[in-house]
C-alpha cells in the first residue's frame, strides 16, 4: 500500500486525498457515534459487548479512597485507568460518573489517636490532597464525589430493609449480615464460603450466626465518631457505604462498578449481596470491572517492607503526564510492575511523541476540529487496550516525522493532540515539555546560565571547563546542540 492509502486509511478529519495529498478540506468535526464497546466482566469472567441499562446514558461507580494518608502509587492506577474510561464513555453518552470518598473507618479513627488531630481535619487534609494529586496525573474529577459521613441516613434506612426482609440480623448492639440468606455469594469472586473464610480476614465474634456474616452497623465508644440509629450510637460498616451511596446518586441498579482486583473480596462480594438483597434481586451492576495488581520491583507493596511509594512524593521528581503514561502502559486488568524502568520508559515515549509535534505549526482551527485516530478508539473499544492505543499514537507519530507537506504536517499533529486528549496525554506545548522541569532539576534559567558559561569557556580556549559543563548538563538529563544560531538544548530521559 502507498503511503497515501495508509494515511487515507486512517481518515484523518480535514484532509483530502486525491493522489497526492494537497489541501485541508473541511474543519466540520465528525460526530461520534454509538461505540462498540466491549468490557471484561468479573461477574461473567469474560469480555462482553457493553449495552447500558438506559439508552444514551450510563451510570460508572468507582470505590475512591479511604482518606487517612496520601494515596500511594497503587491507589493510583484504578483513578487513571477509569479516568480514560470515563473519557472514552464521555463521546458517545451522557455519563454520570460517582467516585466516593470513605470518611468514616476504623483507619481514620487510628490516625487521629496516633497523631492527636481531629478526625475531620485528617480527613480534610487527605481529601484535598488526594484530588489534588491525582489532578496532577489528569485525572478528572468526577460529577460525583460523595462522602460516607453524608450518607448515614440511607446506609440506616438500607440496613432496616435488610432486617425486614430477613437478611440481616441485630445482636449486642451491631447489625450483621446473613450470608446464608443469600444463595448466590460468592459468585462475583468465583470462591466458595470455606475458601472465602480461609482466605480472608475474617472477625471472628460470639455475637455472629456464621464467622462469615459481616458488619453492617457496629456500636461506637464515646471517643469514636458515632450516630444515632436504631440500634444505638454507632458508625456503619465499610460494606453499606458504598451500596447506600450508589444507590442514591445512580440508582438501584447502576451499568458499571469499578475499582481493583484486591476488592472483588470481601467488599464487591459483599456490596452485591446487601445490595440485590435489599431490592428483592435486582442487579446491582450490569458491568464489574477490575484492575490488575500493582507491585513494586516485583515485591508486593506493603508498609512493613517500607516500599509504599505515594503519589504525593513522586510528583515532586516526575511529571504527572509520565506517570499516567506509566500507570496506562499496560493492559488494566494484568498485573504491573513499578520501578525507576518503568517511569524512564514511560518519559522515553512521551520525549518520542513530543519530539514529533516540536516545531509543527498546528493552527486553532485545526485543534478544534480534529477527531480522535478511529485506529485508537477501536484500541480503546476493546476492553481499554491502552497498549494498543499507545502504538496506534505512536503510528500517527512516525507517519508526522516521515511527511514534510505543510497541511499534511498540521493536520496529523492535531490528530495526536486530540487522541493524546482522549488518553490524558499530550496536554503541553511541545517547547514547553522539553524546557519543563521538576523539583530537583535544573531550571531553564539555570540551563541557560550554565550554558553561557560554557561559550564563555570556549571563547577563552578553555576547553576543559566547556567540557565539564556538557558534561554536567548531559547528567542532568540535558543535550545541547551547537549551530549556527547559537547553542539549543533539551532534555533527554
Amino acid at each position: 500500500m502507498s503511503w497515501a492509502g495508509k494515511f487515507r486509511a486512517r481518515r484523518i478529519p480535514g484532509i483530502a486525498v486525491s493522489g497526492n495529498i494537497d489541501m485541508i478540506a473541511s474543519f466540520e468535526r465528525p460526530k461520534p457515534k454509538f461505540m462498540s464497546l466491549q468490557l471484561h466482566d468479573t461477574l461473567q469472567g469474560r469480555k462482553v459487548p457493553f449495552e447500558p441499562l438506559k439508552k444514551g446514558e450510563v451510570t460508572l461507580y468507582l470505590c475512591g479512597p479511604t482518606v487517612y494518608n496520601y494515596a500511594h502509587i497503587g491507589n493510583a492506577r484504578p483513578a487513571v485507568v477509569f479516568d480514560l474510561l470515563a473519557r472514552l464513555l464521555r463521546r458517545s453518552y451522557k455519563l454520570t460518573f460517582a467516585r466516593n470518598i470513605t470518611d468514616v473507618d476504623d483507619k481514620i479513627n487510628a490516625a487521629s489517636i496516633e497523631t492527636g488531630k481531629p478526625i475531620d481535619d485528617i480527613t480534610a487534609k487527605f481529601i484535598t490532597a488526594y484530588n489534588k494529586d491525582m489532578g496532577a496525573l489528569g485525572v478528572h474529577p468526577p460529577d460525583i464525589e460523595p462522602r460516607a459521613t453524608q450518607h448515614i441516613a440511607e446506609m440506616i434506612a438500607m440496613i432496616e430493609t435488610l432486617i425486614e426482609k430477613g437478611h440481616a440480623y441485630e445482636a449486642e448492639n451491631h447489625v450483621l449480615f446473613d450470608v446464608s440468606s443469600n444463595p448466590d455469594y460468592g459468585k462475583l469472586s468465583k470462591r466458595d464460603l470455606r475458601e472465602m473464610i480461609a482466605g480472608s480476614r475474617v472477625e471472628v465474634a460470639p455475637y455472629k450466626k456464621a464467622a462469615h456474616d459481616f458488619v453492617l452497623w457496629k456500636p461506637s465508644t464515646p471517643e469514636l465518631p458515632g450516630w444515632d440509629s436504631p440500634w444505638g450510637r454507632g458508625r456503619p460498616g465499610w460494606h453499606i457505604e458504598c451500596s447506600a451511596m450508589a444507590e442514591k446518586h445512580l440508582g438501584e441498579t447502576i451499568d458499571i462498578h469499578a475499582g481493583g482486583q484486591d476488592l472483588v473480596f470481601p467488599h464487591h462480594e459483599n456490596e452485591l449481596a446487601q445490595s440485590r438483597c435489599a431490592h428483592d434481586g435486582a442487579p446491582f451492576a450490569r458491568y464489574w470491572l477490575h484492575n490488575g495488581f500493582l507491585s513494586m520491583d516485583h515485591t508486593k507493596m506493603s508498609k512493613s517492607l517500607g516500599n509504599v511509594l505515594l503519589v504525593h512524593d513522586l510528583i515532586k521528581t516526575t511529571p504527572g503526564e509520565v506517570i499516567r503514561l506509566a500507570l496506562l502502559s499496560a493492559h488494566y486488568r494484568q498485573p504491573l510492575d513499578w520501578s525507576e524502568e518503568t517511569i524512564e520508559s514511560a518519559r522515553k515515549m512521551l520525549d518520542r511523541l513530543y519530539g514529533a509535534l516540536q516545531g509543527v505549526d498546528v493552527s486553532a482551527a485545526d485543534r478544534a476540529t480534529a477527531d480522535v485516530s478511529e485506529d485508537l478508539i477501536a484500541a480503546l473499544e476493546d476492553d481499554l487496550n491502552t497498549p494498543k492505543a499507545l502504538a496506534e499514537l505512536f503510528g500517527l507519530a512516525r507517519e508526522l516525522n516521515k511527511t514534510s507537506d505543510g497541511p499534511t504536517r498540521s493536520a496529523l499533529a492535531a490528530q495526536m493532540y486530540a487522541s493524546g486528549e482522549l488518553m490524558g496525554l499530550l496536554g503541553s506545548d511541545p517547547e514547553d515539555w522539553f524546557a519543563g522541569h521538576v523539583e530537583g532539576e535544573l531550571t531553564p534559567a539555570d540551563i541557560e546560565a550554565l550554558i553561557e558559561k560554557r561559550n564563555a569557556a570556549k571563547a577563552a580556549r578553555d576547553f576543559a571547563a566547556a567540557d565539564a559543563i556538557r558534561e554536567r548538563l548531559s547528567e542532568a538529563g540535558v543535550r545541547i546542540q551547537d549551530g549556527r544560531d547559537g547553542t539549543s538544548w533539551r532534555r533527554s530521559s
